[in-house]
């Protein structure tokens, strides 16, 4: 099953740091299998192993777990530390506030804070980075604090809102996803909130644990997103599991009856989650064609009727809506930045 795509603002994020140091942003495109003309469409997407591969060029490029986005650098091994050290922890809560304090150690760091109100948790993100343009790096803060704690207390915390700062980005539509909750932006602060009972919850992480989670750190606790809390994760898990056992999609009727609800209330549902049958269906698609292109192997013609489509030229009308772009220039650009059948992806070191 393809994984959802990533918008190509957040490559062009990622890349800021390394831009600013003078660092040729091309060769770590290729790495990345990325074509570097995708940069200039902003309705470009790319998957999440070509993004995967471009952090990873980026963290060997820069030496620098901030990827050069933060006022100083963090020097590669300190995310590692900061995790053995929260090992020893009572509970969530205690862990928190002992890996706040380690990061405030360091000169630049981010000024993270546990507050605790009224039956609501809120980390929050304090210090103004300004260097991060994009907001790049204070998201990631957010997300990566959001998902470690899942990950020490073996359960996924629900947040149940996320405040920005700053104006809404052009990508704003993003974000409901990414975290999972009602977003807002233009707020007085930038942090999340959640249930507070999760704090008096327990470890269940060890050292080996630590060791295996590091292997893919940070990008695999970025990536985690499908949690099936919301009717939208639902029916996307459905349209894709059924789009790799058939080209044909099931109907809003079939997809209700699934779920045990009416064809009514679904749509419903799904419109009070600010999305429609259609349009998940149509990411869906737009995901698995991304995924199928990157990889290079499977004519456009067949891809096109795995999909769904009876005629190239409709798959072709629907890929340019989806990106910008036709799938045969993503596939030509894609080959021509070394992203092909036999390209091996860089480790993480």
């Amino acid at each position: 099953m393809a994984k959802r795509t990533i918008t190509v603002h957040h490559v062009r994020a990622l890349l800021r740091g390394a831009e600013r140091r003078g660092i040729d942003t091309v060769p770590l495109l290729q790495a990345g299998h990325i074509p570097p003309l995708l940069l200039g469409d902003d309705r470009a997407r790319v998957t999440a192993a070509q993004f995967a591969r471009l952090f990873r060029a980026l963290y060997r490029a820069t030496e620098d777990e901030f990827l050069g986005l933060g006022p100083a650098p963090s020097r590669p091994g300190t995310f590692a530390m900061m995790c053995y050290a929260l090992l020893g922890c009572r509970d969530l809560g205690t862990a928190i506030d002992r890996g706040t304090a380690f990061y405030g150690l360091f000169p630049g760091g981010p000024d993270l804070a546990l507050e605790r109100a009224g039956g609501e948790a809120v980390l929050s993100v304090r210090n103004d980075l300004g260097r991060d343009e994009d907001r790049f790096l204070t998201e990631c803060l957010v997300i990566i604090w959001h998902r470690l704690c899942s990950w020490l207390v073996g359960r996924r915390i629900p947040l149940r809102w996320a405040d920005f700062d700053y104006p809404p980005p052009p990508h704003k539509d993003e974000y409901d996803t990414l975290f999972g909750c009602a977003v807002r932006f233009g707020t007085d602060r930038t942090a999340a909130g959640f249930d507070a009972h999760w704090l008096t919850a327990p470890l269940i992480r060890d050292e080996p644990a630590v060791d295996a989670m590091l292997g893919g750190a940070p990008f695999e606790l970025l990536s985690r997103r499908e949690y099936g809390t919301t009717v939208a994760e639902q029916v996307r898990r459905d349209l894709a599991q059924s789009l790799r056992a058939s080209p044909r999609l099931p109907s809003l009727g079939e997809t209700a009856a699934r779920l045990a609800v009416s064809p009514a209330t679904l749509r419903r549902r799904l419109q009070l989650e600010s999305t429609s049958f259609q349009q998940l269906k149509d990411a869906v698609r737009r995901d698995a064609a991304i995924a199928g292109l990157a990889e290079g192997r499977e004519p456009i013609a067949e891809l096109a009727a795995r999909l769904g489509f009876s005629e190239d030229t409709s798959f072709h009308r629907a890929f340019r809506r989806w990106t910008g772009t036709t799938p045969g220039a993503y596939r030509v650009i894609g080959s021509a930045a070394g992203h092909g059948p036999g390209s091996e992806a860089p480790r993480s070191g």
